[in-house]
């Protein structure tokens, strides 16, 4: 029976050559893209700035409503077009969204890294498992994507083997093949699917499909192709018990990531703990942080600040 831990986690994810978290304090923050800087809103940033001025290519200036919306507002020219940036191996395209984010959540690497390592995989080997066909009942194994977005995630776990990766935006799916053609990963085993998450994994219990491994990053709100309501509160449960349809005790992980919402990463762990019951291994729960650079350079590590980003649950299997 798998084991809920009550005590949260901290997965903290810290600045590479391509990204970094600059400075952050009175509600926004500061990052670095490859060699363009941008500020975001951010309000768990509830403290004071660091550095006296922040020097920027863009702002994202939000609306009035709580709904969202709003513009960016460019001080210095950016590529409309977006430009190259990499996590390791895996290469995509960075690009200032309507949505206020940049085209991929660089908060989620260490969460690539934990899967990697459930999976077994270490940068020395550069032989991936094998999966199972593409057709058929119970062949699919691998790894399950859903909510995949723009790929990062899917090109990291392509690593260890076939990925299924799944977005309801036809445009995002698009993106994530061109930034698998960008990194010469096309021919890697990634199934691309326009979908909507929830009915495809329900399709896949019905095929009786198993996975090694399933991340899944839902939205707030959203619609699927054939217009669709997801409400997350309303649709998560479901989505959570046919996710453990496909997965059994041979699997290795399941992550759950949430954002922007009233809700504690405990109740994660608890909707867990309630379907994963019949399975072995351990549910963790907590937030996703990322470390800020600033005072780096001059002082210890000790000295800076973690910026929370959004909660978690996760199920390990043994």
């Amino acid at each position: 029976m798998a084991e809920l831990k009550l005590q949260p986690l901290v997965m903290t994810g810290e600045g590479w050559a391509d990204y970094g978290l600059v400075d952050s304090g009175h509600g926004r923050k500061l990052e670095r893209y490859g060699p363009y800087r941008f500020i975001r809103p951010e309000p768990q940033a509830m403290w004071s700035p660091r550095l006296p001025d922040w020097d920027a290519h863009g702002e994202f200036v939000p609306g009035s409503d709580e709904d969202g919306g709003g513009r960016w507002h460019y001080m210095r020219d950016v590529p409309a077009d977006g430009w190259p940036l990499a996590w390791n191996e895996a290469k995509f395209t960075a690009q200032c969204t309507p949505f206020r984010h940049l085209g991929f959540f660089p908060d989620m690497a260490p969460v690539w890294d934990w899967m990697r390592g459930r999976l077994g995989y270490s940068p020395l080997d550069r032989h991936p498992r094998a999966g199972g066909d593409d057709e058929g009942t119970g062949g699919a194994r691998g790894t399950l994507n859903l909510f995949g977005y723009t790929g990062v995630g899917t090109l990291a776990l392509s690593e260890c083997g076939p990925v299924t990766h799944v977005d309801a935006s036809k445009k995002s799916v698009a993106q994530a093949r061109e930034n698998a053609a960008l990194c010469g990963m096309e021919d890697r085993p990634i199934r691309w699917l326009v979908d909507d998450a929830a009915k495809f994994a329900a399709r896949e219990v019905r095929r009786e499909r198993l996975y090694d491994g399933i991340i899944l990053d839902p939205p707030k709100f959203g619609r699927g192709p054939k217009n669709e309501t997801w409400r997350l509160e309303e649709s998560l449960p479901g989505l959570i018990g046919d996710c453990r349809q496909l997965l059994d005790a041979d699997s290795r992980f399941l992550f759950l990531t949430v954002y922007a919402v009233r809700m504690s990463s405990l109740a994660l762990g608890g909707l867990l703990a309630e379907h994963f019951a019949g399975l072995p291994g351990t549910i963790e729960h907590g937030e996703l942080a990322v470390r800020e650079d600033a005072l780096r350079q001059a002082q210890d590590d000790r000295s800076a600040r973690l910026l929370p980003t959004a909660i978690f649950a996760r199920w390990s299997g043994d």
